[in-house]
């Protein structure tokens, strides 16, 4: 076994190698860099052709007998034209969030969403499996991990990712869960344009005061950050965007304009989707083709630069609009700006180029690689980290996560392990059961998804809250944590104030030896405890849809006809089988066959109830 040490400082685990590496995982590409000879380099794959992985996972489907693999990356997007079902893109998309989150988005995607028509996080369906985001997430971190670590001969296992700075605390703790699940301690989550500015030097040095505003322009999302950068400490002034806009709408626009110049059946090609893929490739290229030259042509298309111009300006023109608004919500004018930074491939494109810098009336930088500035500022991060550049500020951190339990024996994490302090965080929860009076809050502290595998730091209990059906209650749990490491748990019920507050001072009552173990731990048994947690997740979710199906079926009988009841009876009756069971995608499978039978007849009922309550009545 690999020998480990803790640095309590810090609150990172340490192994043979003390490199850290600084990883950009990407919407449509993901790069990793590191520190050498003083100076960061992103790492090109053994042909040494790109530094860009295609954030892509492609599902080989299995031979009979066989168990299937996986491809990430070149080898996956390849398969985007001819496997289009089993091929897996734009999953930073769905990071952290419900089916309710991406619904109206879900035509962008070739792959298949399940809608549970609940608040989990979402599932992808690949074959007959279930995915979340954070296992195909994952994928592409290994991948990262495995470059890496051909290059450079050594084994790693600590890292910096970074994430938008919009993302909110679910989406980080997916980042991070992923991380766990690829085998990497993930020390930090810096936000991008931090990342980038750190790429160009800013932050750096201490006297180095000055606001930055970062245009993110890449193939899937859009965002702009405004930094007040202040004695190497950064904070994020205003963020605005878009996570559906980016290089990905300029193709569109392009395969749009195609289909009507040359008269397609619009409905025809999608529903071709090897052939629609192979269009959008096409369009692609086309752009790129366009950064450099003034006219595109192929053998069935052609575009010039100002047809490719006047399709993408209303794109861009949203872009601008959001720097307005970052700009406004900073309360500062284009002319505060001391530095404006290019990142993400699409700013490559000559006319987003130009906007940028008309709007902010100076010079856009783009000297770093913008593929590149996110993954290299995260390596000047992890170098720091390291402690190889002693004049860069670092606040005291987290040494272990802290949570909750919730439903099932599940952990919680409020404060993510390596959170800066002094801090406050909170979260809200609600009641499982109709008319619940009391909620015991029990905090732990640990890194496993488990609370059986944490350790317990104390419990209390929230009593009179006022009886109501379960899920209305709204029950906010606050963490504050003071510089000294005492913690302070706050639970209040929102709609009757009433609250309560446990001190816990024995945060630091552990040895460097146990936090080293339960680090070790949290890595080595990460794919165990992500099953487990989902096949708890999938049995919580399938009670609750079990109460709610049973309620419906005793609510509106008499709308119903014998063989919807009959049929409905049956599929409740296959789910409760196998929620009695532990496999959490037969448990998924009965999930969305429920769901799908009876979603419209749920519709007709909420019709009909509606129309008998209106009977009479006058509107106006």
């Amino acid at each position: 076994m690999a020998k480990f040490s803790i640095n309590l400082k810090e609150g990172s685990l340490q192994k043979e190698s003390d490199l850290i590496v600084g990883i950009d995982l990407g919407t449509t590409n993901s790069l990793v860099a590191y520190i050498q000879n003083g100076q960061p380099v992103a790492v090109k794959g053994k042909e040494g052709k790109s530094t860009l992985v295609p954030s892509i996972v492609h599902f080989v489907a299995p031979p009979p007998g066989a168990g299937g693999h996986i491809l990430v990356g070149d080898a996956a997007r390849e398969k985007l034209t001819t496997d289009p079902q089993n091929t897996i893109y734009s999953v930073k998309r769905l990071m952290g969030k419900s089916y309710h989150d991406v619904q109206d988005f879900e035509q962008y995607f070739g792959y298949q969403i399940i809608d549970e028509d609940t608040e989990s996080l979402v599932k992808i369906r690949v074959q007959d499996k279930f995915f979340t985001p954070i296992e195909l997430s994952a994928e592409i971190l290994k991948e990262l991990k495995r470059r890496v670590e051909a290059e450079l001969g050594q084994t790693i296992s600590r890292a910096v990712i970074t994430v938008p700075a919009y993302f909110n605390d679910a989406q980080r703790q997916a980042t991070r869960d992923a991380g766990k699940l690829a085998g990497l301690d993930v020390l930090r989550i810096v936000n991008e344009p931090t990342a980038a500015s750190l790429a160009y030097g800013i932050g750096l040095d201490k006297n180095d005061n000055q606001t930055v505003a970062v245009y993110d322009l890449g193939g899937g999302t859009f965002d702009v950050s405004i930094l007040c950068i202040e004695n190497g400490i950064f904070e994020v002034l205003a963020t605005h965007g878009d996570t559906f806009l980016g290089g990905d709408d300029f193709d569109r626009a392009v395969v749009d304009f195609w289909i009507e110049k040359y008269g397609f059946n619009k409905n025809t090609l999608i529903a071709n989707k090897e052939r629609s893929q192979l269009l959008r490739l096409e369009a692609e290229q086309a752009k790129k083709t366009l950064t450099n030259s003034d006219f595109y042509k192929s053998e069935n298309y052609e575009l010039t630069k100002l047809e490719f111009e006047k399709l993408i300006q209303p794109l861009v023109n949203r872009t601008i609009d959001s720097c307005k608004s970052a700009l406004r919500d900073a309360n500062l004018t284009p002319k505060d700006i001391q530095r404006v930074i290019l990142v993400g491939g699409s700013t490559r494109v000559p006319l987003v180029k130009k906007s940028v810098a008309a709007f902010f009336e100076q010079e856009a930088y783009d000297k770093v690689n913008p593929d590149e500035v996110v993954a290299l500022g995260a390596a000047i991060q992890a170098d720091v980290l390291a402690g190889n550049q002693k004049d860069v500020l670092l606040l005291d951190v987290t040494p272990l996560s802290l949570g909750i339990e919730t439903m099932g024996g599940l952990m919680d994490v409020i404060l993510p392990r390596n959170s800066k302090i002094p801090t406050k965080v909170g979260r809200r929860y609600t009641t499982s059961v109709d008319g619940q009076r009391n909620l015991k809050i029990a905090v732990f502290q640990g890194e496993r998804d488990l609370v059986e595998h944490n350790r317990k730091l104390g419990e209390f209990i929230l009593k009179g809250i006022p009886p109501m059906a379960a899920g209305l209650p709204q029950i906010e749990i606050q963490f504050l944590l003071n510089a000294d490491g005492i913690l302070k748990v706050k639970a209040k019920e929102l709609r009757s104030d009433v609250e309560q507050e446990i001190e816990i001072r024995s945060q630091y009552g552990i040895s460097e030896e146990e936090m080293a173990k339960m680090l070790m731990d949290s890595i080595q048994n990460a794919q165990t405890d992500l099953a487990a947690r989902a096949l708890l997740e999938g049995k919580n979710e399938a009670n609750h849809i079990l109460l709610s199906a049973d309620k419906f079926l005793q609510q509106n009988r008499e709308i119903l006809t014998e063989e919807e009841f009959i049929t409905t009876k049956e599929l409740v009756g296959a789910l409760r089988m196998a929620a009695a069971q532990s496999d959490k995608d037969a448990i998924n499978r009965a999930i969305e066959q429920l769901n799908a039978y009876t979603a419209p007849l749920a519709h007709r009922a909420m019709d009909m109830n509606i129309g008998k309550a209106m009977q009479g009545k006058k509107i106006g």
